[in-house]
């Protein structure tokens, strides 16, 4: 059974670096996700299975440590057994909250693993778009979970949170550790994908504020729920369109903007290290695994938050999109290190052009086919942050080079919002309304 090698080169100049990285020799299209959290895998010795005298057992032993123990966060998984124990025994509901937020860490990490092992089978296009649809599988499941559940905020805080965290903090912090481990280079990255994502990222944010806009305009005591309602699944239609364009313009249209000019003769080939049909089989174990995990987490967040003395947006804004990207965002920082900031760009801006452009419309979308009355309008505090998140970081981006200073600023800015929603602690007001209503948001696993 074939290894798959991991190679990062260490060179003075990242010119192309994330473009040749990509592609596999094959034409399989790898995202920068995917690239930054094979950082944190570990090769597996195929000699430990390979006196295994029962070939079934053999070839399933071989996928449980590629799948498993193929993540240097495999220490992390025994949270998943003792979310589920807790839950089942009637533990605190913050500690069932603690276990299947570390449980999703690893999972998040595999998921990527997994999308990419089916990518070498299914061609450039198809693996192109898998890993565009689950590159942030973790944060949509918990947001549809919301959704289903009737918890508006909660879904609203944590994709705002995913945007903001992967703008701020993933791209400061990489900015930040690139600058002073180069401190003495000028790092410099492709302006051309930067620019895309930051034209999509600023469609998304006039998107977001016109329901906002709408609400404030109108005149006082008319109602325009349904009007703002409307709008906001016009708009998430227009959002949807914008990204299946961006995918199309990546893939087709321009790819020799993602590709290299230059050609590596000693790269070796990459292959896949497990079959089809088993990586389609675990990774619909383990999305069903993130499902009860991201049903946990929404069920039990109140009550963490009561208990802890954390605000709800505190938590979702905060910590669930730093806990549930861990591997992601580590990725990013260590090839910032390695002077790489093309694909740490890639990480952040594509990751937060995926959460605005994609995530949130489909769940607008997905709430319309449900009835739920979900739409765009993220009040002002939150829709004024995302704004001010967006320009911040076009003006970092927009001369093509990099410091540290740029990712103190970043990092500086991300620990403002954080201390903002620290101390709010308003109750969501569809919460409020539903309750007057006599409301109960359904279980996800209920009849």
């Amino acid at each position: 059974m074939a290894e798959l090698s991991y190679h990062v080169e260490n060179g003075e100049s990242n010119k192309g670096s994330m473009s040749k990285e990509l592609w596999n020799n094959n034409g399989s299209a790898r995202t920068a996700q995917n690239l930054s959290t094979s950082l944190m895998r570990k090769k597996s010795d195929p000699m430990l299975v390979s006196n295994v005298r029962y070939e079934m057992l053999r070839h399933f032993l071989s996928n449980l440590q590629q799948v498993i123990l193929g993540t240097k966060l495999a220490v992390l998984f025994p949270a998943i057994p003792l979310a589920i124990a807790a839950d089942f025994y009637n533990f605190g509901r913050p500690w069932i909250f603690a276990l299947s937020l570390l449980g999703l860490t690893p999972l998040a990490e595999r998921v990527s693993f997994l999308t990419e092992q089916i990518a070498y089978y299914t061609g450039p296009t198809v693996g192109g778009l898998l890993n565009a649809t689950c590159g942030n599988a973790t944060e949509l499941i918990i947001a549809l979970f919301a959704l289903y559940r009737n918890k508006i905020h909660v879904l609203k805080y944590s994709l705002l949170g995913s945007i903001l965290s992967n703008l701020l903090l993933v791209l400061g912090t990489s900015l930040l550790c690139g600058g002073l481990a180069n401190i003495k280079k000028e790092q410099r990255y492709d302006r051309k994908q930067a620019d895309v994502n930051s034209l999509l990222l600023l469609l998304g944010l006039l998107c977001h504020m016109l329901p906002l806009m709408f609400r404030y305009a109108a005149a006082p005591g008319v109602l325009v729920a349904d009007s703002t309602l409307q709008l906001s699944r016009a708009s998430s239609i227009v959002m949807l369109v914008a990204y299946i364009g961006y995918i199309f313009f990546q893939l087709k249209t321009h790819r020799q903007i993602f590709e290299s000019q230059e050609q590596e003769d000693d790269e070796e080939e990459e292959k896949a290290v497990i079959g089809f049909w088993s990586g389609f089989s675990w990774l619909v174990g383990m999305t069903l695994i993130i499902a009860l995990l991201s049903e946990y987490v929404v069920g039990t967040i109140e009550s963490a938050s009561e208990t802890w003395g954390i605000s709800i947006s505190f938590i979702s804004i905060i910590l669930i999109p730093i806990v549930g990207n861990a591997a992601e965002h580590a990725g990013a920082i260590i090839f910032a290190f390695k002077n790489k900031l093309d694909i740490s760009l890639g990480v952040a801006l594509g990751s937060a052009t995926q959460i605005s452009m994609f995530a949130v419309p489909l769940c607008v979308v997905v709430g319309w086919m449900m009835r739920v009355k979900m739409d765009l309008d993220f009040s002002l505090l939150e829709t004024g942050c995302l704004a001010l998140t967006i320009v911040v970081v076009a003006f970092t981006l927009q001369d093509g080079t990099s410091h540290y200073l740029k990712g103190v600023i970043l990092c500086l800015c991300y620990t403002a919002i954080a201390a903002c929603f620290f101390v709010h602690n308003v109750p969501a007001p569809l919460d409020q309304t539903s309750a007057k209503m006599g409301l109960k948001p359904p279980s996800a696993f209920s009849a």
